[in-house]
């Protein structure tokens, strides 16, 4: 059963990340500009002036935050930042969107539209103080994960209710070959947001409009699913002391001033405790 940790509605809550040499949760409402996180003495927040979406750790105070312009570092105990690279800082009219740092100590990240609407999406690859496009014409991407055993990768595009596979390098971690289909939800109608892969290979997907997170194993088949207390469910990350705790940020973005009023949860973070086994996020090598 999930439940809050914490009670801060984001309209657009999204990339949880749990920091191993902290041992702390951080995550972002991409439409706050904010980075958000909780410790014992309470909840903490950064406030940036544009859109940041997602991060990786490059040592226990500096993170890699991908924004609507750039990727950059940012220095948690000094607020310090410095621009690693620029993300389509020329199209104004895309930002970040989902990512998550890969196990060669790089780190995927996707753009999209802002009205979300338009196939001009893409993901890209920081690797090694390159910035390399890996996929283009895309609506929503999400779900950036990574097998256990560096053999694939998995993204989705929200807006088609896929999700891909792509088959990488073990010594470098560039694809190789095609993207396949892993799950296709167009029957279902569900429709697939961020994700996070266990230490099992379970693939552990949040699925936007649903209020929950579902399990499939590496062939595709479902396993499970909790849900959650807000219905835009939209990014699962494992953390706690053991890595066993399962945390989802929500949304309230697109939701009636009704819906949010009949349920107040909508936007806040939900944790599922002892969902299953999770590995370190690894971390970003600049």
């Amino acid at each position: 059963m999930a439940e809050i940790f914490d009670d801060t509605a984001c309209k657009l809550g999204e990339g949880p990340l749990w920091h191993p040499g902290r041992e702390q949760l951080f995550w972002f409402d991409i439409r706050g500009m904010r980075l958000h996180s909780r410790t014992g003495d309470g909840p903490e927040l950064w406030q940036f002036g544009e859109h940041v979406s997602a991060a990786g750790w490059i040592d226990r105070d500096t993170l890699l935050i991908a924004s609507e312009t750039k990727l950059f570092t940012f220095n948690l105990a000094t607020g310090a930042s410095d621009t690693i690279a620029p993300l389509e800082a020329d199209i104004p009219a895309t930002r970040s969107n989902d990512g998550r740092a890969d196990p060669w100590g790089g780190f995927w990240i996707g753009t999209m539209a802002k009205t979300g609407d338009e196939g001009i999406g893409a993901i890209y690859r920081y690797y090694r103080g390159e910035v390399r496009p890996l996929f283009t014409g895309l609506f929503i991407p999400n779900a950036i994960s990574f097998d256990r055993n560096r053999g694939c990768a998995y993204f989705a595009d929200t807006s088609l209710k896929t999700v891909w596979r792509q088959r990488l390098d073990d010594g470098t971690g560039w694809p190789v070959g095609d993207a396949e289909i892993f799950l296709d939800f167009k029957a279902e109608g569900l429709l697939p947001d961020g994700a996070v892969v266990a230490s099992d290979g379970t693939f552990w997907n949040a699925q936007w409009g649903s209020g929950r997170v579902a399990a499939y194993d590496p062939e595709g088949r479902f396993l499970k699913a909790y849900a959650v207390g807000g219905e835009n469910s939209s990014c699962p990350a494992f953390g706690g002391p053991d890595l066993t705790d399962l945390y989802c940020t929500t949304a309230h973005q697109g939701l009636s001033r009704e819906a949010r009023e009949a349920n107040p949860e909508n936007g806040m973070t939900f944790v599922i405790k002892g969902a299953g086994q999770g590995l370190p996020e690894p971390r970003v090598i600049l």
